[in-house]
């Protein structure tokens, strides 16, 4: 079954997934979080940039909700190499669904049937969706479905749950087989998936699934791919590793110190779950103002920290 690497804004971005290929194979596919055209449909020729060079290559994602916009930057995008683009119909964010981008489509399956006729038309490369139930509940998804099933999808993502529940309400797996019931495309699952145990209870229901989408999971434990194909647990020291290879590639990046420090601490909102019971050495990671202050927090949470290699990601 195929494993991917869900886009995260503000975590996965190229470096992350340069390095985290390099140290934990097992990902089949990265998603590289959303890019948002401008009405001219034009992406910022840094972000194109960090794309085209970023190994391994990703899935771009877009987050429009018009055709014109997607289809102009899909164009630029499949110029460059990229021959599917997924859009991005789950975004939760509130001021995303405020402009009836993301998950905000989902309100009006009119102007998401036009959106889509357009794109299906005429875009040059395949188009993947990745979708949420619904907006209010999932009542709708199967309108949604009946909708997606018009189209030639390249493949379809759905994170079981509708954008009331965010990252919260539990997964509605009974909604996930709808989408797998006689679908003509490939379908992915995604949701809440943070230990080998979740993969295999999910390869075992969803036995037609095409394959699994991990997010948070792996953000919290970089080994996680590997450890559901059956490989041995994340490490210490590879950890470590890991760390300090991101930190220098966040430097290389051209992020000053400062920045990189921050950046850093994006992710130990995630792999803070790996050192249960440090929270006091936790602390001192994240009032780091320095790069020099945050290393030092960081080195003294792995040298006198408790370390749980099979710890799960869990909402704070």
């Amino acid at each position: 079954m195929e494993l991917s690497f869900a886009p995260m804004e503000g975590v996965t971005n190229g470096p992350y997934r340069a390095v985290h290929a390099a140290f934990f194979p097992g990902a089949d596919l990265y998603y590289a979080p959303f890019l948002a055209p401008d009405s001219e449909g034009r992406v910022k020729a840094s972000a194109l940039q960090e794309l085209s060079a970023a190994e391994p290559r990703p899935v771009p994602q877009l987050l429009v909700n018009r055709a014109e916009p997607f289809l102009l930057a899909a164009r630029q995008l499949y110029d460059l190499g990229f021959a599917e683009i997924n859009l991005n119909a789950g975004c939760p964010s509130g001021t995303v669904v405020a402009k009836h981008k993301g998950a905000g489509m989902l309100a009006d399956l009119d102007s998401l049937a036009r959106c889509l006729d357009e794109i299906f038309a005429r875009c040059p490369a395949r188009v993947s969706i990745k979708t949420r139930l619904g907006l209010e509940d999932a009542s709708a998804f199967p309108a949604l479905l009946a909708l997606y099933r018009r189209y030639p999808l390249a493949r379809l993502i759905v994170h079981a749950r509708d954008r009331k529940g965010l990252y919260r309400s539990r997964p509605d797996l009974a909604a996930f087989a709808e989408a797998l019931e006689g679908s003509p495309f490939p379908v992915v699952y995604n949701g809440d998936i943070f230990s080998p145990a979740d993969a295999e209870k999910l390869r075992a229901r969803f036995p037609a699934a095409q394959g699994l989408m991990l997010g948070r999971g792996a953000v919290c434990n970089p080994a996680l791919f590997r450890r559901i194909r059956g490989g041995e647990a994340l490490r210490r020291e590879e950890l470590r590793a890991f760390h300090d290879a991101l930190v220098e590639a966040a430097l290389e990046s051209g992020l000053a110190p400062h920045y990189a420090a921050a950046r850093m601490k994006e992710l130990w909102y995630y792999m803070r779950c790996l050192f249960p019971g440090s929270e006091r050495a936790l602390k001192a990671v994240f009032k780091a103002k320095s790069l020099p202050d945050y290393e030092a927090a960081v080195s003294a949470l792995f040298s006198g920290a408790a370390f749980d290699p099979d710890a799960v990601f869990t909402q704070p």
